[in-house]
């Protein structure tokens, strides 16, 4: 597909069964399927999918280390505001802050200025930073996405029980996705995992980790008809513009278009 530039590349229904052909075909396969259907069926952001954790997706059951341990899978997936885009959820660093920047509403100049004078008069030494707007904290947005794909369903419950087979110790908290040495996901780490399955595996040019999200969308605004309201709640853009950019026709369409050419 021909897309703009920087943009991850929509594949076409048939690439996306290429893919799950292939992925069945390799190592890991209940976990790869189950991290590109929740990419492909909900349209999560890499970095949601690699801060997710069993209790977004599943209910435990029966005492840890029991024989009787069970899973029930949510039939909504509730996903946390604290890993969504915006969050700063993968934020490692502990640095200090140094703005570059300021912005004063015009109220808010006209009272840091009154202040300014104020201390000033009174003989105090003036230091800029006490001047300062405060810090806008960065916020995700939170949203409830319901799992009634019946591919996406049966890639989750087959490797929750996989999971859950591995170890019967598992908790709530823990990630939901591992990786080989059995710790979590980096963002970049699963980013470049999912590349590689496009890419590598099944073949999709331009393809990356973006690609299941734009076609989650691309799918709900063209193939459905869908509003742009409905994109944009599933998304979890805070703004419709944002949501505006996925309105590119998916290539089945550009295909078309260029085959029944007069």
């Amino acid at each position: 597909m021909s897309t703009k530039s920087g943009q991850a590349r929509v594949p076409t229904t048939e690439e996306w069964q290429t893919l799950f052909n292939v992925i069945e075909k390799k190592r890991y396969p209940e976990k790869n399927a189950a991290i590109m259907h929740i990419s492909h069926r909900l349209g999560l952001r890499v970095q949601e999918i690699a801060l997710l954790e069993i209790k977004e997706v599943a209910k435990l059951f029966g005492n840890p280390g029991s024989a009787n341990r069970k899973f029930e899978r949510f039939k909504v997936m509730a996903l946390p505001a604290s890993i969504t885009k915006g969050s700063n959820a993968t934020s490692k660093s502990t640095s200090r802050y140094i703005r570059k920047n300021i912005s004063f509403s015009v109220s808010e100049f006209e009272k840091m200025l009154k202040h300014v004078i104020a201390v000033h008069d009174a003989g105090f030494p003036i230091d800029p930073t006490e001047f300062y707007p405060d810090v806008k904290k960065r916020s995700g947005k939170s949203r409830d996405l319901p799992m009634v794909k019946k591919d996406l369903c049966d890639a989750l419950d087959r490797y929750l029980k996989l999971r859950l087979d591995k170890n019967l110790y598992l908790k709530p908290t823990d990630p939901l996705f591992i990786t080989q040495k059995g710790g979590p996901y980096t963002p970049n780490t699963l980013q470049e995992h999912m590349a590689m399955m496009l890419r590598d595996w099944a073949g999709i040019e331009k393809a990356t980790s973006h690609s299941g999200r734009r076609t989650m969308i691309t799918d709900i605004i063209h193939t459905q008809k869908k509003s742009i309201k409905i994109a944009q709640k599933l998304a979890g853009h805070k703004s419709a513009a944002t949501t505006v950019i996925y309105e590119e026709p998916p290539e089945e369409e550009m295909s078309e278009a260029l085959k029944n050419l007069k």
